[in-house]
């Protein structure tokens, strides 16, 4: 089909009485918003480039082998298999046109009586061109995946190799960013060189093998409490982490990454370079540039888009002002669940009475963050709380919140196997991975 007779093609869906909603992206706001309004007189349209729903907590452990890919990521048609209200498209979205209540993608366009944008967030490299080419992100499961390969051949190339510099470049891993994510990726790293590296790759010394985690602040999980930030301190400095505080990253060549540490620079000859410093919300061509905040779209108390009656931005992506939250809710999974059942239930109320029910509030449940396979902290209503309780807390909150009771069950036997030993799963480079 050529790009004019899709871009000329409506799609082809049930025509129905039932006021129509589009919904861009299938994340935590896309998704648990479709779950509310499940069978409810409305007709829903998802519209997103991949085929599933990705657990995105849980990345960290498919990039180490931790877990297979297929554990953290569920078909959208089988979520919503029991849904009668909601069709699904495989489509990229090219521009939303909010003047025609339409929305035109590579496949076609659709009309809409309202438009909810649940795009999500990806890597920001802050400009840097360099940066962004030869270093990995951790912000879906492509990343996840070309980190594990990328890291296991590398280690094979260290095996076969017999320059001791080239041999340390190879097996030199920096994660640039100290929150969570880049907490827990370092974490797992460092485990793998104690307990795996040894009986995996024998020709490899243990010194040899080093983690670095590069943080821009004064301590890593900023967003946490200062406990938690100690502890987690501790734990990596254990595990024999290199941690460079009040550092930035100035540039990365492929080889070489060079990092300002108060008046000198600092470089670091390494060939991985994992970086989980920041994200920037996905925006849509055709949204007015004036509503862009900060690489995020500025939503009213409703989540409505400024200027726009019936267009909302939830989750990530969406920007919502206040003297409390002067740059916005933080980009978490909390609040993109939060936001999209408050939506749900705003537009059910707009469709039967005329009017939205409630304005958003975030209910902040607290803070986690695992260090290690047996280790991590927690800030809660209730108090602080870290080490095997904190994992425990953490095991069991991720795994009611994963999709699926198939994916339930696989990870959760995986995990109860892992607690007694530090098998990995399959190391296997089914990908090769190659930098562009």
């Amino acid at each position: 089909m050529g790009p004019q007779k899709a871009y000329n093609r409506h799609f082809c869906i049930p025509m129905n009485n039932y006021p129509k909603i589009v919904v861009i992206g299938a994340g935590f706001a896309g998704i648990n918003f479709i779950k509310k309004l499940e069978n409810k007189p409305v007709q829903i349209i998802l519209i997103d480039e991949n085929n599933f729903h990705q657990f995105q907590p849980l990345l960290y452990q498919v990039a180490i082998s931790g877990l297979e890919p297929d554990s953290v990521v569920s078909p959208i048609r089988k979520l919503f298999k029991s849904c009668v209200n909601m069709i699904y498209r495989m489509a990229k979205v090219e521009h939303i046109d909010t003047e025609n209540n339409c929305v035109q993608t590579n496949i076609g366009f659709v009309n809409y009586d309202y438009l909810v944008i649940a795009t999500g967030s990806s890597t920001n490299f802050y400009g840097s061109k360099s940066i962004e080419k030869n270093s990995i992100g951790l912000k879906n499961i492509n990343d996840a995946i070309n980190i594990r390969s990328w890291m296991l051949q590398n280690l094979e190339l260290a095996v076969e190799g017999c320059n001791n510099e080239e041999k340390e470049s190879l097996t030199k891993f920096v994660i640039v960013g100290g929150g969570p994510a880049g907490v827990e990726m370092a974490g797992a790293l460092a485990e793998f060189k104690k307990y795996l590296l040894r009986n995996d790759y024998p020709e490899i010394e243990s010194d040899t093998m080093q983690i670095h985690l590069i943080q821009a602040g004064d301590r890593i999980l900023p967003m946490m409490s200062s406990k938690s930030s100690k502890h987690a301190l501790k734990v990596l400095k254990n595990l024999d982490v290199q941690i460079m505080l009040n550092s930035r990253v100035m540039d990365y060549d492929g080889e070489i990454i060079t990092i300002k540490m108060e008046d000198k620079d600092i470089e670091i000859h390494t060939n991985t370079v994992i970086w989980t410093a920041g994200v920037k919300g996905n925006i849509l061509k055709g949204i007015d540039k004036k509503t862009i905040v900060g690489n995020r779209i500025k939503v009213n108390e409703f989540n409505q888009v400024d200027n726009l009656d019936n267009v909302f931005a939830i989750g990530d992506i969406a920007a919502m002002l206040s003297d409390e939250n002067p740059k916005g809710h933080p980009m978490v999974a909390q609040v993109a669940i939060q936001q999209s059942q408050n939506l749900a239930n705003n537009i059910i109320s707009k469709v039967k009475h005329g009017n939205f029910k409630s304005p958003f509030k975030y209910k902040n449940k607290g803070s986690m963050a695992t260090i290690g396979k047996k280790d991590a902290v927690a800030d809660l209503k209730i108090g602080f709380l870290d080490g095997k309780i904190g994992w425990l807390l953490w095991s069991f909150i991720h795994l009611i919140s994963i999709t699926g009771f198939k994916n339930k069950f696989k990870i959760g036997f995986s995990w109860m196997l892992k607690y007694f030993s530090y098998e990995k799963a399959n190391q296997l480079i089914i990908r090769k991975y190659t930098r562009d």
